[in-house]
């Protein structure tokens, strides 16, 4: 009976021993990126280790097909293989196969609920199942199982600067700040945050804070452009938006921001040279510069060409309803004829009819006024 045991104890040992060299050369081969070789090295060992490398080199290789069989494959075969079932996830939601993912990483939170990662993917399927508010309810798990769970901090903040739920937004954005204050994505929440909520002077060292960590995208520069013309900081926006032009000194709208900076510093002539050229290089839409040079006219008193632009901006984009406004108003200024100044009024209701409570009460006041002068006219 002895020597039956030490035999077989023996015949353990050599398949052993044969085995081993076989995971390492095949293991040798994966971490070399040698995939195709590596999956037929692991296919002749016949573990649910082995099995998962192929599933893991499918993957790596591009064939999700293969790579998604494979998972399942070593799933069905192992049910408390949990890495599988998370990798088989995550790929799932890879290829877009939500619903399919939907159920591994349900079963995952359900299976083991103290798991942050879980919970995370499980938010992100949920929301390219367009169910935001569940996504949300698996963020903050994850960041209650975790409170440094940076993507779950990141997702609740994105979410919450789109819907422009400020303090929602920031108070996600400093939870993440206090573990990682130099992550550009929490950084670059921050200053959109405040700058749609007007905090300009607030936003501005958010945004040079990501020029500083190498964030050299035009749309920063922008955003900072615009805070410091807003904080009256001409010369560092007029230099900011330098950076852009000499990037592309085909981007019309640099112009027009650049213009509408000489123009609250009140240097109009400068002003109109930018909007010219913004105008030199707009593609075929020519309004915006139409009614930039009419805003820059009427503040120059001329306001027979502040009309004139106006109308010329009307004929490019009559969707407008603040440029046929202004015609409007200039030539209630300018006119005479109180049954054409009406006419003018009536018409912009004819043609804008749901437009800001301003335009439209405005609208409505100027034309009880000039009905009134009209018929003391007539008496």
């Amino acid at each position: 009976m002895k020597q039956f045991v030490l035999l077989l104890m023996l015949v353990t040992l050599i398949n052993t021993g044969a085995q081993m060299p076989a995971i390492e050369v095949a293991d040798s081969l994966y971490a070399q990126g040698n995939y195709t070789k590596a999956i037929n090295e692991y296919a002749k060992i016949g573990t649910a280790a082995a099995a998962l490398q192929i599933a893991r080199s499918y993957n790596a290789i591009g064939n999700f097909d293969k790579a998604v069989a494979q998972y399942r494959f070593v799933t069905k075969a192992h049910a408390d293989f949990q890495l599988a079932r998370f990798e088989l996830g995550k790929l799932l939601l890879k290829v877009k196969q939500y619903a399919e993912a939907n159920k591994v990483f349900t079963k995952l939170t359900e299976n083991t609920t103290n798991n942050p990662e879980y919970h995370y993917y499980l938010g992100e399927t949920k929301m390219q199942l367009d169910k935001p508010e569940e996504s949300l309810v698996h963020y903050k798990k994850a960041i209650a199982l975790d409170s440094t769970h940076l993507r779950s901090l990141f997702q609740l903040a994105k979410y919450y600067t789109v819907k422009q739920e400020r303090d929602n937004a920031l108070g996600y954005i400093e939870k993440g700040l206090r573990f990682y204050d130099t992550d550009v994505s929490l950084i670059n929440l921050k200053g959109l945050v405040l700058f749609n909520d007007y905090q300009y002077t607030n936003a501005i060292p958010w945004f040079e804070r990501l020029l500083e960590l190498g964030e050299d995208k035009d749309y920063i520069y922008e955003k900072l452009a615009q805070c410091y013309a807003h904080n009256w900081e001409f010369e560092k926006a007029k230099q900011t938006y330098g950076v852009l032009l000499a990037r592309d000194d085909t981007n019309s709208q640099t112009y027009f921001s650049l213009a509408s900076v000489y123009q609250k510093e009140g240097q109009l002539d400068s002003a109109k040279v930018f909007i010219n050229r913004a105008m030199s290089v707009q593609k075929p839409i020519f309004a915006q510069g139409y009614s930039s040079l009419a805003d820059i006219a009427r503040l120059q008193k001329d306001l027979r060409t502040a009309l004139s632009y106006y109308q010329k901006a009307h004929q490019e984009d009559t969707t407008d309803a603040r440029i046929y406004y202004n015609i409007c108003t200039v030539y209630d200024q300018l006119g005479h004829d109180l049954q054409k100044k009406l006419g003018y009024y009536e018409n912009f209701l004819k043609q804008y009819p749901k437009e800001h409570p301003y335009f439209y009460e405005s609208v409505r006041k100027r034309i009880r006024e000039l009905k009134e002068q009209i018929h003391f006219a007539k008496d």
